[in-house]
Formats: structure tokens, sequence, C-alpha cells
């Protein structure tokens, strides 16, 4: 989110993408997890992708789905695959900084304008971590998507003092928002993903950040007012499955499954980018206000965003990382001046 917000929202997130990079020689139930709702766009897809696994490969690979959190946040997630307890899951950039915590690079407050900024430098660099995954047991399938965050709310934000006032909802793995909230001088308010709605529903927290879709899908939506105008960053996610599972599937398996997830992670992108613009339709006519966020909030989020990102140099991701991310996007910008 930008503040990662993101991700938050992220909801369930997440993760989100593409069917899994599996398949297996003898038949074989992959054990997936993800904090998705069972109704989501996400899971929809996700069946989807699992059932044309199994069809393709003959039922040599069936994949079993774990939805809506029931092996708890993507911390419990992660550590139960290192455990062989699971094989792989659908996670938002919060589950996947739990591999490697670099790739939140992609994910820094207000570092990209456009949709098209973010498909450009993320393309570029995805093949990079997917190395770097695979080197620690994980195989990073195709990118999956949340969606712009934005911050929403019981009362109306319309300054950094307003946001200030407020008890926002911090996934508490995320060091990206914590830095900027404590750049910010924001009171956040550590919790789980399946915990957020309760803390809305009881006071401990008037705030939180999400895209619109994770909110409907998570019903977040029917426990805030507003909404504000400014995307804070964008929350990205993707299926990762254990290498240990991966090496057992046989060479033609492999790239059954890698053409399903070619064809399937575009439409995965184009799907929740449209089922966002739905979700804040749908939370504008049931009484959500997108409050515009004014020029000068807009000026001061950016200005200490910029000041995070050289902080978690060295920290989160390395200055090398921040470099390429930075390259790429000024290269996509000088290539497409209007």
């Amino acid at each position: 989110m930008s503040l990662r917000l993101f991700v938050a929202a992220a909801l369930a997130g997440a993760g989100v993408a593409a069917a899994p990079a599996v398949a297996a020689a003898q038949n074989t139930e992959l054990r997936m997890a993800t904090l998705a709702p069972p109704d989501s766009s996400w899971m929809k897809l996700l069946d989807k992708s699992s059932a044309e696994i199994a069809e393709k490969t003959q039922n040599r690979v069936t994949i079993k789905y774990y939805a809506g959190g029931v092996q708890g946040d993507e911390r419990d997630v992660i550590r139960k695959i290192r455990l062989g307890q699971l094989d792989g899951a659908a996670v938002t950039a919060i589950g996947l900084a739990m591999v490697d915590e670099s790739i939140r690079v992609l994910e820094l407050p207000m570092l990209f304008d456009t949709i098209d900024e973010m498909e450009y430098v993320s393309g570029k660099m995805w093949p990079y971590f997917q190395k770097k995954f695979e080197k620690k047991g994980f195989k990073l399938a195709d990118r999956g998507e949340v969606g712009w965050i934005y911050f929403m709310s019981k009362t109306k934000v319309e300054s950094l003092a307003d946001l200030k006032n407020t008890k926002v909802w911090m996934w508490g793995d995320d060091q990206v928002v914590g830095a900027m909230f404590r750049k910010l001088n924001v009171n956040g308010v550590p919790l789980g993903v399946p915990e957020v709605d309760a803390a809305l529903t009881s006071g401990r927290i008037n705030a939180c950040y999400s895209s619109p879709l994770a909110a409907v899908a998570l019903q977040w939506n029917t426990k805030v007012k507003y909404m504000t105008s400014m995307p804070m960053s964008y929350a990205l996610g993707a299926t990762v499955v254990s290498m240990d599972a991966y090496n057992k599937l046989t060479e033609a398996d492999r790239k059954t499954i890698e053409k399903i997830q070619e064809k399937t992670g575009g439409k995965v992108r184009k799907t929740v980018r449209k089922d966002n613009e739905t979700a804040q339709k749908q939370m504008t006519r049931k009484g959500v206000t997108v409050v515009q966020t004014p020029v000068a909030m807009i000026d001061d989020f950016r200005k200490n965003a910029q000041e995070v990102w050289k902080e978690l140099a060295g920290k989160v991701y390395s200055k090398e990382e921040l470099d390429m991310v930075l390259k790429y996007r000024d290269e996509f910008r000088a290539k497409n001046k209007k």
C-alpha cells in the first residue's frame, strides 16, 4: 500500500494471483492457503485455474484451497509452508515479504502515478525476484494484484492532521507501513487481517486502508463512511509454492502449468482492476463518501514518502534495488511523455 496500505487491503489478498506453478507426477493434492474470502473475485479466479490444472494434468495435480484466512494470517501460512504443513499460498506482498522482504520495494508509498507505470516496472523486476525466491526455497508464480490502496475511515480525513487523529489499522508485519506511520506520527494499531472487521465494529480502530475490492470482499466497507481520493500505493500479490513440492513435478506438467499461468496472469490483473472499479461504485452507492484529497495533503504525503524510501534502503531492500525500480519508472515516464 502505499503505505502499503497496502495492502492491507491487501488483504486478502490478495495475493491473489495467478494459478500456482505446480503439478505432479503421481496424483498429488497441493494444499494452498489464502486470506481471500471464498466468494471473492480472487478465489473465483484461483478456483478456475485449479480446475484447468487438474484437467490439463489428467488429475495428476489437484489443488485444495483453504480460503478466508482459516489457516491464519500470512505469517502463519508461510511458517506452515516451511514446516511442510502446507504446500503453498496465494498471498499479498506482506506474505511475499516473509520469504524475501525486498519485494516490498514495488509497493512503496506514492511510487507510481498510473497503473501503466506499475505494470512496466513490476514486469521488469519480476524475473529478478523470481530468482531470489527460488534461492530461498519458493517458486514465485506470475504476479497478481490487490489494486490501488486508499484510506477508509469513520471520520472525514482531509489533512495529515485529520489522519493523526484516527486510530488506523496497521498490518503488524508491515515494515513499510510502520515506517510511513512513524514518519507521519500516525497512530497505527497493529492487527492481523482477520481481526480488522471486529476492531472496526468495536471501535478499537476507526480507520483502515484497502483496495475497494478487498474492502467489499471483507465487508470493511460497511464499517466506514469515508474514503480518500488519493491512492497511496498499488498493492501486489502472487502465488508461492515450496520448491520441495515444485521439484516433485514432471517437466511436462511444469510446462503445462506455466502455459496456464501465462494465459491466466493477464486475465487476473484485468479482472481485478475491473472489479475494483465496480466495488468502488458499490461503496459509494451504499453511503461511503469519496473525499477529494487536498493538494497540500498529497504534497505532504509525497514528500514524507520519498524520505521513507531512502530510510528503508539497506533495511527492507537494498539501495541498488530501489535504484532499479526508480530507473525503470523514470524510463517508462521518459518513453511516455505527453
